[in-house]
């Protein structure tokens, strides 16, 4: 069983590495980009829809406001981008905003920062995931009604390859990544030269439909339409989900590493930014029109499922050329799919990061075989889960709970590096390192005015529509984070040997040795004289037993007696026949009676080969364990007996000697020959021709 096991984690994950080649992990910026800024990428394929549909409630009136508000959300993705650039710079050892937070305003302030982080992660996995496989269900519509047990498969997918290690991840994920950003480039190329250069009129699938306010909304005006245009603009910043993810993965950049980190974020910056004005603009051009309610679509057919808006603009654009449309549909939900890489790339390394510092679990401290945070992987990839099983697969209402999370990030580690810039001022007296830092502290400045005020609107619009939920999980974290370091702390501080009184107390005055019985067979008496060669010094040594049967605990006794074992044997009533109760109470009166004394029980069990030999015995072993387990001062010893199930007491099979079967002799015990040398016949056996042979 465990070599099967262990075939079938190679298979999935790969060979094991060696820890020295992790330098070979490493990431060259042409991989590093579609590894980290997947995320941020793919965040055009839905933050123009967003945008598009926050302004439907208005009707088609306000649909116009969709070019101010990509431009806004343009500028500010720009500013944050700059601002995270001297992140990069002064804080390269990948603790991104956590470190930044921790160092500047304290550890509290740190711990906000990856309570959100964490919660941002686990809803980018969600989201991308979901609004990948919306993208695919509207490509292929008979997939309609699966998208729980797809997202659900694709995440299980991106855990197995993450697994595998950054670097093949990284490999794997970077031709989807360029196909999707060509893709999108070439379609705006397209686009440009049908409408320019042709003067071809195209269409959306939507476009002959109007869009008429929800019911009951009235037309805004005034402190309405600032209040609408704030809530679209807080959707339209789920573009800027992803940026903090390349200050977090500095490390897994090849040297120069701040260097090609900073250049792979603004290469992103660009890219994105391009390509989110790209988007509004053919929605704008093909006559684009979503709604939240698709009752709201006058003189759509009845039944009408509505598609995504990439898929209604690359439909319009590539109107007569369906191959376009099954491709920017295709690697559109490949690269909202893999752009949940981000955060499987973002989560283990700030858990590995919090774990070291005590507030998370160490295991996910850990690397795995392949060298990747195998124990972060795994878990993020469950939590995920069950927020896609939760929400039933839906990338509208989860989206609802995104960007809370990554703009507290922005904020506090803003906050965090104008604290620090300003601390190295009061130092620096070169006049060309002041300038420097002083034009740090400014964009750092203006990326905290940007992202300050977006977090308020997202707050306002965004809290009773679902943010709550995220607001309330950066506080389950926060909670959980710092009872876990509670634990380590005081752990840490009862196991510290500060000094030579310390240490003497560590160590007992003396052993007091119990062997545990229940009958007198093979098992006890090798408890017995292993526990007798184990506790030579020791003050005491005594067998105990439960009277359970007195009937069973009176033969005990007279053969215990007539075998003249000199260990004494101790009955312990148990008038509810009980076993494991009267042990741990005479153990603990044991060490009531001699706190400095150690006790130590040796338990015999029985060792079988096959699963369903458990179920034979009882587990009163087991249980006993459980309960010691828990007493100060008791250590606990099992001696096992390997039964000719297990594998270490099986009989091997009859072995035949060369020219046995012309014998007849098969299936006849005979010592197989350790040594290359003659084989003797049996000694019953004629010295027939064949035997001779064989002797010779």
């Amino acid at each position: 069983m465990p070599k099967l096991t262990d075939l079938s984690k190679r298979i999935l994950i790969g060979r094991a590495l060696q820890s020295d080649k992790l330098g070979e992990t490493l990431l060259p910026k042409r991989i590093a980009l579609p590894v980290f800024a997947s995320d941020a990428l793919s965040s055009v394929a839905y933050a123009p829809e967003q945008i598009f549909l926050s302004l439907s409630v208005a009707g088609i009136a306000t649909i116009h406001f969709s070019w101010w508000v990509g431009a806004i959300v343009a500028l500010v993705m720009l500013v944050v981008v700059a601002s995270y650039r001297q992140n990069v710079h002064a804080y390269p050892s990948g603790g991104g905003d956590y470190e930044v937070a921790t160092v500047n305003l304290g550890g509290n302030a740190g711990l906000t920062v990856a309570a959100a982080l964490l919660v941002d992660y686990v809803l980018t996995v969600a989201v991308s995931t979901t609004s990948g496989v919306a993208n695919i269900v509207s490509a292929v519509p008979s997939l309609h009604g699966h998208e729980v047990a797809i997202s659900v498969t694709l995440v299980l997918l991106l855990m197995a390859m993450n697994l595998r290690g950054v670097r093949e991840s990284g490999t794997a994920f970077a031709i989807p990544t360029y196909a999707f950003m060509g893709g999108i480039f070439v379609m705006m190329f397209w686009a440009a030269i049908r409408n320019v250069g042709f003067g071809t009129h195209m269409h959306a699938a939507s476009a002959g439909f109007s869009l008429v306010p929800q019911p009951g909304h009235v037309d805004p005006t005034g402190i309405a339409m600032i209040l609408l245009l704030l809530k679209t603009f807080s959707s339209g910043c789920a573009a800027l989900t992803g940026v903090e993810a390349i200050s977090n993965g500095v490390p897994a950049f090849r040297k120069p590493k701040s260097k090609n980190a900073a250049t792979t974020l603004l290469m992103m910056a660009l890219i994105a930014v391009t390509m989110l004005i790209g988007i509004i603009w053919m929605g704008n051009l093909t006559g684009l029109k979503m709604a939240e309610d698709t009752s709201q679509l006058h003189g759509a057919p009845a039944g009408y499922q509505q598609k995504t808006a990439i898929a209604q603009i690359s439909e319009a654009v590539f109107s007569n050329f369906h191959l376009g449309f099954y491709f920017i549909a295709t690697v559109t939900g490949l690269i909202l799919v893999l752009a949940a890489n981000t955060a499987f790339n973002g989560f283990p390394v700030l858990g590995s990061i919090l774990a070291q510092d005590r507030y998370l679990p160490r295991q996910l401290h850990t690397r795995g075989d392949r060298l990747a945070f195998s124990n972060g992987i795994i878990l993020l990839a469950g939590v995920a889960i069950v927020f896609i099983v939760g929400y039933g697969a839906d990338p509208n209402r989860l989206i609802q709970l995104y960007i809370i999370g990554v703009f507290v990030s922005f904020n506090m580690s803003q906050t965090g590096m104008i604290r620090h810039w300003t601390r190295l001022l009061k130092t620096e007296t070169d006049p060309a390192v002041r300038r420097k830092m002083m034009r740090s502290r400014v964009i750092n400045a203006i990326g905290l005015s940007c992202t300050a005020c977006v977090l308020v609107v997202v707050l306002a619009t965004k809290f009773m529509s679902g943010a709550w939920m995220s607001c309330l999980l950066m506080v389950v974290f926060f909670i959980t984070m710092k009872g876990i370091n509670k634990h380590y702390t005081r752990v840490s501080a009862e196991l510290a040997l500060d000094d030579a009184e310390a240490e003497a107390e560590a160590l007992p005055a003396r052993v007091h040795g119990v062997v545990l019985v229940s009958k007198l067979h093979k098992p006890t008496l090798r408890a017995i004289a292993y526990a007798q060669l184990s506790s030579r010094g020791s003050a005491r040594l005594e067998a105990v037993t439960v009277d359970v049967d007195p009937v069973d605990t009176k033969n005990l006794q007279e053969e215990w007696e007539r075998r003249g074992i000199e260990v004494p044997l101790k009955v312990l009533h148990s008038p509810y026949r009980e076993i494991t109760g009267p042990v741990v109470e005479y153990v603990r009166q044991l060490r009531s009676s001699n706190p400095r004394d150690v006790v130590t029980v040796f338990i015999p069990e029985y060792v079988v080969g096959h699963w369903y030999e458990h179920l034979l015995h009882n587990q009163s072993a087991l249980r006993l364990k459980g309960r010691l387990l828990f007493k100060p001062g008791v250590m606990v010893t099992s001696v096992p007996w390997q039964l000719e199930s297990s594998e270490r007491r099986r009989k091997q099979r009859p072995w035949n000697a060369p020219g046995q079967i012309r014998r007849g002799d098969v299936g006849r015990r005979e010592e197989r020959p350790s040594a290359v040398g003659s084989v003797p016949a049996p000694a019953s056996a004629p010295a027939t021709p064949a035997a001779k042979d064989t002797q010779a």
